[in-house]
């Protein structure tokens, strides 16, 4: 396979994919090959339609060289997402990676823009197109180019996660539907004066601007902060929970600050009972060794729970089996009461699911019906609960 041959010939060390340099190194590589590949194609493809006066083929030829500049600018965006941290930015620089994914996905609108109108314009003025064998077989060419270019895209940028080799990938995929359909109108200009060559210029340009649009979509996601991804999720709660004496954990965040530059903060439910000094010697080897196998900074906060004493634990079984009652809570934590002559609070944390309880209004109900049903138990149970959203 040419791809793999490719990463084995240019990449050093490729098996290491979670070593930065590693992931540099692929992602260059990648945008190397995009410019060459694009470069080639924009040439065959503006030359054709000069030639053929062609304005789809010449736009899709100008989607090539704007293709050519989105991996130029995937290759500065990655070195400036590489600049050490400074004062300014402590976590680094890697949210670059996103930005200059962005500029790119404003560029190719542009194109796409920028075409429509001439696209039109062919249509009110139809030029006639001249068709040629030689050129028809180099958008062939051209063609199978492309393809092979989609499919090395989506290689490397799934080998290392790269969301910018991912759109790379769909945006060279996208790209061979419209060439095919440019391909087609060449050949139809053969047989017809219908200005078909103004249509599917128009196709090729919205098809340009929706490839545009949904890159804007996949970049800003991140910048705005998107939910985490569930398995990174899940290996940091199955990670925390493997050390001894941890017996829950709860409330984790996930800031990303570029790919791979991820900061994250759990709780972690611990007996009371246990001496200060061992657990806290436990809680420093969780963080320094989960850190290191993910690739994060983690930072864990310890949250002491009274498990041994049975009327706090029967009250807590009396509450969760009310609990369970509501589909929309996952599940309850830092479960605690503090007892006064008049009253006695019950305190407690409930995550929900987002898309069942997302205003504040349904909050205020979930909360209201379930201090009304904790009340049944004993008329002087006072409840404070904090509602936490699963996403």
């Amino acid at each position: 396979m040419i791809s793999e041959f490719l990463v084995r010939k240019f990449v050093k060390n490729y098996e290491t994919i979670e070593d930065e340099k590693t992931r540099n190194a692929y992602i260059y590589l990648g945008s190397i090959v995009g410019i060459i590949c694009n470069l080639i194609l924009s040439i065959i493809k503006i030359t054709v339609g000069v030639i053929s006066s062609s304005v789809s083929i010449m736009a899709d030829g100008f989607n090539n060289l704007s293709d050519m500049a989105s991996s130029l600018i995937t290759m500065i965006g990655i070195k400036l997402a590489n600049m050490p941290a400074d004062k300014e930015h402590p976590f680094g620089h890697g949210r670059m990676e996103y930005l200059s994914a962005l500029v790119v996905a404003f560029m190719v609108m542009l194109v796409g823009a920028q075409f429509i109108k001439s696209s039109v314009d062919r249509i009110l003025n139809p030029t006639k197109v001249s068709f040629e064998m030689i050129p028809f077989i180099l958008l062939l060419i051209s063609l199978i180019l492309k393809l092979w270019l989609s499919r090395f895209n989506k290689y490397v940028g799934e080998k290392i996660n790269s969301s910018a080799l991912k759109a790379a990938s769909v945006d060279a995929l996208g790209d061979v539907f419209t060439s095919s359909c440019v391909i087609i109108s060449f050949v139809a200009s053969k047989f017809t004066t219908i200005p078909i060559d103004g249509y599917v210029g128009v196709l090729v340009s919205l098809a340009i601007l929706y490839a545009g649009y949904s890159l804007v979509k996949d970049t800003i996601s991140p910048l705005l902060g998107e939910a985490p991804d569930e398995e990174l999720v899940k290996a940091i709660k199955q990670g925390v929970l493997s050390y001894d004496n941890i017996i829950g954990v709860h409330d984790l965040i996930i800031h990303n600050y570029g790919v791979g530059k991820c900061m994250a903060s759990i709780h972690a439910e611990i007996p009371s009972n246990i001496d200060l000094v061992t657990i806290h010697e436990i809680i420093d080897t969780a963080e320094r060794e989960i850190s290191q196998k993910l690739n994060i900074y983690l930072v864990i906060h310890m949250d002491p729970m009274c498990i041994h004493d049975e009327k706090i634990n029967a009250i807590k079984g009396d509450v969760q089996k009310i609990l369970f009652k509501y589909e929309q809570i996952k599940s309850m934590h830092d479960f605690r009461i503090t007892e006064g002559k008049n009253q006695t609070n019950i305190i407690f944390d409930i995550e929900v699911n987002f898309d069942e309880v997302n205003t504040v209004e349904k909050e205020e109900e979930l909360r209201k019906n379930l201090e009304k049903d904790i009340k049944k138990l004993n008329p002087l149970y006072n409840c404070i609960i904090t509602i936490d959203k699963y996403f």
